[in-house]
């Protein structure tokens, strides 16, 4: 598998550096760019093409958000570090597609890379509830390990449920054999503990994970 293009942006040095290193594994992903959120970011992430673009916030967000609003990113996605649920919905008001809590380790954040890289909008479940209006902030909560446990053919398996597909028509779209995408499918409802494809379909559009 090709490894994933990542541009970084943080203004903190140390948390490129961070970044760059939970990211620079042997083949998942490849730094291809660094630049803090000043003069020098908007043409930055064009000169080297990523896939997705991961801005950490900081910890004073407001300036960062300010650049990510009007920055152009010439079609890269933005996967936004915030540090605090309430930077959650000023993250997606701005123009990322996805959302992830500052402290995040490498394995969800390569996946949430992957899932946004192919199109989702990815939220991480310890901040659904500042995305949500307060009548909705008590139905249908779901564990914030789950998200996290899904892999990236499985999110990938999940778009395609609500796409609609059947397994062997996903098993075509994705060159494995039909077994192969039952046994995603089984483990997506576990995970999301759902008892149907509608259902799973339905709480994973409530935590952001797919396009519906």
């Amino acid at each position: 598998m090709t490894p994933l293009r990542v541009f970084i942006v943080a203004d903190d040095p140390l948390a490129r550096a961070g970044l760059a290193s939970l990211l620079n594994g042997p083949s998942a992903a490849t730094v291809v760019g660094q630049e803090a959120a000043g003069a020098d970011l908007p043409g930055a992430p064009a000169a080297a093409d990523p896939d997705v673009i991961v801005w950490d916030l900081g910890q004073d967000p407001a300036s960062a958000l300010e650049h990510l609003a009007i920055m152009d990113t010439s079609g890269a996605p933005v996967v936004a570090l915030v540090p605090h649920e309430a930077d959650a919905a000023g993250a997606i008001a701005a123009g990322a597609r996805g959302v992830l809590p500052r402290d995040i380790e490498s394995g969800p954040l390569l996946a949430a890379l992957q899932a946004v890289a192919q199109g989702m909008v990815v939220v991480d479940p310890a901040l659904v509830s500042a995305l949500l209006p307060a009548a909705d902030r008590h139905r249908d909560r779901i564990s914030p390990a789950l998200a996290e446990d899904l892999t990236p053919r499985e999110l990938e398996v999940l778009q395609l449920l609500a796409d609609g597909l059947s397994n062997k028509q996903m098993a075509q779209r994705l060159g494995v054999s039909e077994h192969t995408v039952k046994f995603h499918v089984n483990a997506i409802l576990s995970k999301l503990d759902a008892h149907s494809r509608t259902e799973a379909v339905t709480r994973a559009a409530r935590l952001g994970l797919i396009i519906l």
